[in-house]
């Protein structure tokens, strides 16, 4: 016969300045024995920009330098360029989702949306600085095509810097 063992809920605490999900650990009788910390990364925090800004630049130096990306700019009529936009926004949120704030979304909402924004955002300001180095980004020319490359950079980008935002 089984026994059934209530444990109590897990709960989120601070500690240290950061979130971490108290999860208590019971013996067979059900009496706590210990708890068990993990980091809960739902706030974004200047750590995170860093690793955004960090992670961005990984795809976006190798992509910026290609000839192809930048034919792109040329080549792509602004609709296309404009569900790039959205496929990368979409792509950041359910990574973001599925690795953060899947099983703790009530409540940090506001987080969630900070999160994908900033992240697509520093992703295109990293694109854009990177791209106007290089003297790719016609501001004052054309300045649609300087928006549709770094748009076009900037998906690879985002999906890097998402990745590297999950680095604890």
């Amino acid at each position: 016969m089984e026994q059934k063992v209530e444990i109590k809920e897990t709960t989120i605490k601070r500690i240290g300045g950061y979130l971490h999900r108290v999860v208590p650990i019971a013996d067979k009788s059900g009496k706590i024995i210990s708890y068990a910390l993990k980091p809960l990364m739902l706030e974004f925090k200047p750590r995170d920009i860093m690793q955004v800004i960090i992670g961005s630049a990984l795809l976006a130096i190798p992509v910026s330098l290609t000839e192809e990306a930048w034919d792109l700019g040329k080549t792509l009529p602004i609709s296309n360029v404009c569900l790039i936009s959205i496929l990368s926004l979409t792509m950041v949120s359910v990574f973001v989702y599925f690795n953060f704030y899947k099983v703790t979304l009530k409540g940090y909402v506001i987080d969630f949306i900070k999160r994908v924004i900033g992240t697509y955002i520093i992703s295109l300001l990293v694109v854009a600085l990177i791209l106007s180095l290089l003297e790719k980004c016609p501001w004052g020319i054309d300045y649609v095509l300087a928006l549709k490359r770094i748009v076009i950079v900037a998906f690879p980008a985002a999906m890097s810097g998402t990745l590297s935002d999950t680095i604890k």
